[in-house]
């Protein structure tokens, strides 16, 4: 059978914008993003679900988009980290990463934005340890996850700054608690083999 008739036909909306395209029933929702809708922000990493660079959101839940095939986001809602600026600006998210110089090389970056996002939308005040529970299914290999997080807890309160711009007064930013320093190397190191409890 010719390969054009093997293909499905998928209509899905990815970043609010309606799409629809021919994919061959094996390839991943990763390449599918990557190929079929030129949405490279997604990385490719480990391909079995355990370094979270390829991190999506769909229909609200965080997935490894390496461990999704393409067809089954068919009549889906799909967030990809190119989905998370608008023309106003940057997201709080990545505004707080470039301040807080959370990144180096970027490869497992877009998957910390997407995945710190889904935690926000549900979450807009969690603390430390929430954050870090949460992204314990997202590697990072250069910065360590201090940083990370410290940009995540800036992100809120730029958000909530935001938000309350027009009706008050600025809420104070808060600051991450400190932690010894064998303590913060226990936890990053505990986080990074784990999915945790987040989706």
């Amino acid at each position: 059978m010719p390969e054009t008739l093997a293909k499905v036909h998928v209509r899905t909306t990815i970043n609010g914008q309606p799409m629809e395209f021919l994919v061959p029933p094996y390839l991943s929702l990763l390449d599918t993003l990557r190929e079929e809708a030129g949405l490279t922000g997604s990385k490719e990493g480990c391909l079995d679900g355990n370094c979270g660079a390829c991190t999506v959101i769909v229909d609200g839940r965080i997935v490894d988009s390496c461990l999704v095939l393409g067809v089954e986001v068919e009549g889906k809602q799909v967030q990809t980290v190119e989905g998370l600026a608008t023309p106003a600006g940057l997201h709080p998210l990545q505004q707080a990463f470039l301040e807080e110089a959370a990144l180096q090389c970027g490869i497992c970056t877009p998957g910390f934005l997407v995945s710190a996002k889904a935690l926000l939308d549900r979450e807009p005040h969690a603390d430390e340890h929430r954050i870090r529970h949460w992204l314990a299914g997202n590697l990072c290999r250069c910065t360590g996850y201090d940083k990370i997080v410290r940009a995540v807890i800036k992100a809120e309160d730029m958000a909530a700054q935001l938000s309350r711009s027009k009706n008050g007064p600025r809420s104070a930013a808060r600051t991450p608690a400190k932690k010894p320093a064998a303590q913060a190397k226990a936890t990053s190191k505990s986080s990074a083999g784990t999915r945790g409890g987040r989706r």
